[in-house]
């Protein structure tokens, strides 16, 4: 069977791959302007600009992060990673590239680093998921009828409150770090332990504007089923803090390249004007 969609060299899907492998590469052209750790089971928002790398970082080991993004100055553009998955992969891999939402569709960020490099696994499972999205409180009250605050979507939502965004622009995620796939009878999906050791990475580099946010997810390493038989609560002890790093690239980096453009689709959608 051949993909829907090919990143045929040239295509807007591929980008350019020796432009961004020379990115990755060349960490001595890097400066670092920012860095900080969040929490485990906790939230937080921060801008990324235009041409600049942000870094996640496993800084103590096995945690899966829920990862979010906006347009800084336009919020209705954000990341959309349902058609994202489309144009790429069910897991992101180097190379990826972000999609906005309609009516915008370009390019928000473009996957540059990746240093589990996990690939597909014996079970058709792989690392960096679109498959799924963020748990929340809602699904946990459906299934279990007990309220609970302690949820990815909840530590996003308070994540973005000071950025003047509220619950509704919270949208589907990117789990970085977290390994799943379908289960070949049913196509049901399934979640496996987080592969990652302190010290691995998950990097992008901005192509507009971003304001990102990530949630440390409550369920930690994965290592622990959240629902069905042996289910519990994630203990503390499978839960870490996840590192962020901003790095500005020296100018010379940066020749050729310019944020993209929205979609130069006309918009009119089979409607006539008078």
């Amino acid at each position: 069977m051949k993909p829907l969609y090919e990143s045929a060299a040239g295509s807007p899907l591929a980008g350019n791959q020796r432009f961004y492998g020379r990115l990755a590469e060349s960490v001595e052209e890097r400066t670092q302007v920012e860095s900080f750790v969040v929490p485990l089971r906790s939230g937080k928002a921060w801008p990324v600009k235009a041409g600049q790398i942000c870094r996640i970082v496993e800084i103590e080991g096995p945690q899966v992060v829920d990862f979010n993004a906006w347009n800084l100055h336009n919020p209705r553009e954000r990341f959309w990673a349902a058609r994202t998955k489309q144009l790429h992969h069910a897991h992101m891999q180097v190379f990826d590239r972000f999609w906005s939402c309609l009516p915008y569709l370009r390019p928000m960020a473009t996957v540059i680093g990746d240093s589990i490099n996990y690939g597909i696994d014996q079970d058709g499972a792989g690392c960096h998921d679109l498959l799924g999205t963020r748990c929340d409180p809602y699904v946990h009250k459906l299934l279990s009828g007990e309220e609970l605050d302690v949820c990815c979507h909840s530590n996003l939502t308070r994540a973005v409150a000071p950025f003047r965004l509220c619950e509704t622009d919270v949208h589907d995620v990117l789990n970085i770090f977290q390994v799943t796939g379908l289960t070949p009878d049913k196509h049901q999906y399934f979640v496996k332990p987080c592969p990652a050791k302190k010290g691995d990475y998950f990097e992008f580099f901005a192509e507009i504007d971003l304001l990102c946010a990530i949630s440390t997810c409550p369920h930690g390493d994965m290592s622990i089923p959240i629902w069905g038989p042996g289910a519990s609560a994630a203990p503390i002890d499978i839960c870490r803090p996840v590192g962020v790093e901003v790095h500005v690239l020296r100018p010379e980096m940066l020749v050729g390249w310019h944020s993209p453009a929205v979609s130069s689709y006309a918009g009119l959608h089979g409607m006539r004007l008078k």
